[in-house]
């Protein structure tokens, strides 16, 4: 068997831990046997996984690694536990750690306002479970394919959806045209006007007006079914100009056509076959809410960062111009936020 060895230690990825020190550059190689970092501001000492989930753990890192690859393309938890001999409870701590862990990746690297979204389809995808059903929101920009965001909860209704929206306007670039693709559920209308709104100040008294976006549109693409059968499929203009909206389409799609939520409903498709607890008509439970998040999240990141997407040359965070290069499972789970 081949002997797994950890990848060099990377200065240039860290921050000081030390919460007295400023410094945000500087960190050098203290030992690299030991695996330790030195900042050469304030002279701490700390090691590769100070600040990380990895801290602490009692197993090898290479197993950590390992399992929460397989669990992010959707290998089941009793296969992981048979395979390597772990207890049950373990793995779920990792994965949930995992996806804390991927969800603040997500807040400071994606939703900074710095992606050029061009199109957003978003949709929610109905699941089963012991507690009840769930629906699963989500949100991804059609031109590099990076999944914006999710959400979870017990109805489809506004409370569900808000979370996601407003993400994807802390993702979006301020004054950039953005065209928004969504199925016929009204309360999406509603949400992402409200969101996209701007204080209009213009030096007088009283409480500022609120601008929608300029450059906002929304299309909404409704489906007619008589069972599983397809009857039809409207296109209706919610907001904005439908010329814009073309012309949006046009510049973000490979694939020329119309406005539909084609791209999101494939993402969502690829999620079920990853999450195992997404999969319709499945016995297998996925425990709580916050389990399921913490799964939603880990796949998602591990799709935004490390998956090389067939269609792009290579990751959607490399296409957004969120990073120079494909990150490993490893890079992605000792990735230290900046400091605020």
């Amino acid at each position: 068997m081949t002997k797994y060895t950890l990848p060099p230690l990377r200065p240039e990825l860290l921050v000081c831990p030390n919460s007295a020190c400023d410094a945000t550059t500087r960190i050098g190689v203290h030992s690299h046997k030991e695996r330790r970092y030195i900042c050469h501001t304030c002279k701490t000492t700390f090691a590769d996984t100070t600040g990380t989930m990895l801290y602490g753990l009692k197993h090898p890192l290479w197993l950590v690694l390992i399992v929460l690859s397989l669990l992010a393309y959707g290998c089941p938890r009793r296969a992981l536990v048979a395979t390597f001999n772990l207890d049950e409870r373990t793995v779920a701590d990792w994965q949930a750690k995992a996806g804390r862990h991927a969800k603040t990746v997500q807040e400071h690297r994606v939703c900074q306002g710095q992606v050029d979204v061009g199109q957003v389809q978003a949709d929610a995808l109905y699941t089963k479970t012991q507690a009840g059903p769930i629906w699963v929101a989500t949100a991804m920009t059609v031109v590099s394919r990076l999944w914006l965001w999710g959400a979870i909860g017990w109805q489809r209704d506004q409370a569900l959806i808000t979370p996601v929206i407003e993400q994807v306007r802390a993702a979006a670039r301020p004054g950039h045209a953005i065209l928004f693709a969504v199925d016929g559920f009204k309360a999406y209308v509603s949400v992402i006007v409200k969101v996209f709104r701007d204080l209009l100040r213009n030096g007088k008294p009283g409480r500022p007006r609120l601008l929608v976006w300029a450059e906002l549109q929304i299309v909404q693409v409704v489906k007619q079914r008589a069972g599983q059968r397809l009857l039809s499929i409207t296109r209706r203009l919610a907001h904005g100009s439908l010329a814009r909206a073309e012309a949006i389409m046009q510049a973000t799609q490979v694939e020329l056509g119309r406005i539909n939520t084609a791209y999101i409903e494939r993402l969502n498709a690829t999620m079920r076959t990853w999450i195992p607890a997404l999969v319709r008509r499945t016995r297998r439970p996925s425990g709580a809410r916050e389990r399921l998040q913490a799964a939603l999240f880990w796949t998602g990141c591990v799709y935004n960062f490390c998956h090389m997407h067939a269609t792009l040359a290579g990751t959607p965070a490399m296409a957004a111009d969120l990073t120079d290069h494909r990150w490993s499972i490893d890079e992605l789970i000792r990735y230290r936020c900046q400091r605020e």
